[in-house]
């Protein structure tokens, strides 16, 4: 029967939009006779590494797609309609269908492609370094490594304030307030496992411990692949930079290493590469997030010794040669710099362990903590620890709000600004002048935006609120306290201090979805993403409330599921039909499809259920937290410009009045640049200019010259 299909198609071929559709139908029923449908790898060493076969490739993308295949990329960009709009296909036949049709076939492709990659992510490359690994790998109490839900690695130590809340030396659960609102150090996000996420936990990794740090040179593998030749300064890390990744400029007097013109005049001009959609707002913003979820330094600092970072050498012909003092002039890089050393948590060598008559190690050869907590919890604005709490200043005649003052004058006066460190408060010397905040590290006139941002919806979210219990002020609120969980909390019964950390959780949840769905779809600008981010946030099935209800229920049982891996890859596909916003926040008796069709159905999610209140959690065997390889991810520097094109939207909005160096609104010098041209103006000044394109060649040259007073260099 399918040959006949295929005989059939194959005479309908031709040129023009209708024979498009024919060879698409046709390639697609060629890759089902082949069997060239990607499955998930059963075991590590044949992953899906984005590369189809040639049938698969010309059904979801033409023959585009397959002549692409041979380059190192992934294959699914190159799919129908998985790009621009040039990649839709010409065919008008099924053009705007979700099934039918190239258009259907190439999207549905790269998200099914993205997927199995996704799958195979969890069941082969989670590497947890808070010794919870060698029980992923042998199980425990016969319970399969995969599934396992608690670690002991993971309860509150005995000298943590709140180890009697969670039950001390007995089994730990978090109750009552520690899950009622954010906690500071993020505990409690799990309520069996209170340390998970919180400040100081080790990073995680996403590839095999042996095949990290390769310098070290533990196993054979890693000193056969790498030998010498990889380390922290091998290749030379300001050599690379300077010749991978310099703007170049036509009229460098105009630009000046990122410094502009004197008053930063228009006529300054820092050439960089900038994308073809995104705004500079949208790279200040991956900052603001990065300092909500991970950070290396303690306070802003490293260890107490120094290290140089590179200027030294280069490869002639593949061997390593001194740099000469004409090639350092050249090449523009800094021979006698210095910086702190980075914190290593744990660099004694790993013990290891066999199983299945292979050999493991429990964590990586060296370790690193984070910081601040691993949660979208906004700790970059309410704090990650008792000394970065200390920064945030609430305002003293009203317990619920952030403390923002108004400037003198101008149409942004009010709601106000943040308010300036002061001598008194917890902070590096060089944060002096700077707005107050939880985490101010790395400061500049973006960050500076997007904290006042976020801090005057804090206090718009409290002024509803209030406006809302003036109306009905013995209404319930939908507020509920765990300890006491039948008891309606109304609006006027809400206290200013419950009220500040119920905005926290708003605030918090809108930046959540900010990044889900409005940031990270415009930065991978592309229907594929722009689907598989939405169905990540609401669900595929958004609008089909009753599959995303039984697909939840599903879930929640594959979690007690016996057969580890399979279910745990169940779990990761079938997750996304109800998603993020649905998972576990409703519990049906009996079969789940007949239990949810059946009008009668009752939802019995209750709070006083330990089982409910985690509902909808699998961390696949492993305990969540951001993996090294996560934060690499997120070095985007190029997105940055040299200069922003300051405009005025009450006058003439589309003229550049100014070419402001980001390198002048750093640290201290943003409040000024914010109070002096206001919070309205930035946005506008902002989201009008383009970002950098992610490529070689278009690395600020600010970053590249950056002077660093607490460095022991002679640039500082």
């Amino acid at each position: 029967m399918m040959a006949a299909v295929l005989g059939l198609l194959e005479g309908c071929a031709g040129q023009g939009p209708f024979a498009t559709y024919v060879d698409s139908s046709k390639d697609c029923a060629e890759m089902l006779v082949q069997r060239d449908m990607q499955n998930v790898a059963t075991i590590r060493e044949r992953r899906f590494l984005g590369k189809v076969p040639d049938t698969t490739a010309r059904c979801l993308g033409g023959a585009h797609a397959e002549r692409l295949r041979e380059g190192p990329w992934l294959d699914w960009p190159n799919y129908w309609s998985a790009g621009d709009i040039t990649s839709r296909a010409p065919a008008r036949l099924f053009a705007h269908t979700k099934v039918l049709g190239p258009n259907a076939h190439g999207i549905n492709g790269a998200l099914y492609d993205l997927e199995v990659q996704r799958i195979e992510l969890i069941k082969f490359n989670l590497f947890d370094n808070n010794n919870t690994y060698e029980a992923y790998v042998t199980g425990r109490d016969s319970e399969a490594g995969p599934v396992l839900k608690t670690w002991p690695e993971l309860r509150l130590p005995q000298r943590h304030p709140d180890y009697q809340a969670v039950g001390g030396d007995r089994t730990q659960v978090c109750r009552g307030e520690l899950i009622r609102f954010r906690n500071l150090r993020g505990i409690c996000n799990d309520i069996r496992n209170p340390l998970m996420g919180s400040t100081q936990q080790l990073f995680a990794r996403n590839v095999p411990f042996d095949a990290t740090f390769p310098d070290v040179g533990l196993t054979d593998i890693a000193r056969n692949r790498h030998g010498d030749r990889v380390g922290l300064l091998k290749p030379d890390p300001q050599v690379i930079s300077r010749t991978l990744f310099t703007r170049q400029q036509s009229q460098p007097d105009r630009c000046r290493e990122g410094h502009g013109l004197a008053g930063s005049a228009k006529e300054a001009e820092c050439e960089y590469k900038q994308a073809p959609f995104f705004n500079v707002l949208a790279a200040f913003w991956i900052q603001f997030m990065t300092h909500d979820w991970f950070a290396h330094v303690d306070e802003g600092h490293n260890r107490p010794d120094w290290m140089p970072v590179g200027c030294a050498t280069h490869l002639v012909k593949n061997v390593e040669q001194q740099l000469t003092g004409d090639e350092i002039t050249q090449l523009g890089c800094r021979p006698d710099d210095k910086i702190d050393a980075a914190l290593i948590a744990d660099s004694t060598e790993p013990r290891s362990f066999t199983q299945g008559g292979k050999t493991y190690l429990t964590r990586a050869p060296k370790t690193t903590a984070n910081h601040v907590t691993a949660w979208w919890d906004a700790s970059q604005l309410y704090g990650y620890d008792e000394r970065s709490g200390q920064r945030v200043k609430r305002d003293p005649n009203d317990r619920a709000k952030l403390l923002l003052l108004p400037t003198a004058a101008g149409a942004d006066a009010q709601p106000g600004y943040l308010p300036v460190f002061e001598s008194g408060d917890p902070i590096n010397p060089e944060w002096a002048g700077q707005e107050a905040t939880a985490f101010p590290d790395n400061w500049s006139i973006g960050l500076s935006f997007y904290h006042n941002v976020f801090a005057r919806e804090h206090n718009a979210f409290v002024d509803a609120f209030r406006k809302q219990t003036a109306l009905t002020p013995d209404a319930d609120s939908g507020l509920r306290h765990p300890a006491e969980p039948d008891r309606v909390i109304r609006y006027r019964d809400v206290m200013p201090t419950e009220l500040f950390e119920v905005a926290r959780l708003v605030v918090a949840a809108e930046i959540a979805k900010i990044h889900t769905i409005e940031w990270t779809t415009q930065l991978l600008y592309n229907e594929p993403m722009n689907r598989g981010m939405h169905a990540n946030w609401s669900g595929i099935f958004e609008k089909q409330e009753l599959v995303a209800d039984a697909l939840q229920e599903v879930v929640r049982r594959l979690a007690d599921s016996e057969d580890a891996k399979k279910a745990n890859s169940l779990y990761a596909a079938l997750a996304a039909g109800p998603g993020i916003f649905g998972l576990g926040n409703r519990v049906y008796e009996g079969v789940p499809i007949v239990g949810l069709i059946d009008p009668g159905n009752i939802d019995r999610w209750d709070l006083k259920n330990d089982d409910h209140i985690n509902g909808g959690v699998n961390h696949f065997g492993s305990p969540f937290n951001f993996p090294e390889e996560f934060i690499t991810v997120y070095r985007l520097h190029p997105l940055l410009p040299d200069l922003i094109d300051y405009r005025e939207w009450n006058r003439e909005p589309n003229v550049i009045r100014q070419k402001v160096p980001v390198i002048d609104t750093f640290r201290g010098k943003a409040t000024g640049a914010m109070r002096e041209k206001g919070l309205s103006n930035w946005a506008l000044s902002m989201g009008r200019q383009r970002l950098g394109a992610l490529t070689l060649q278009n690395h600020p040259q600010f970053l590249q010259n950056l002077t660093m007073n607490r460095l022991q260099s002679p640039t500082k």
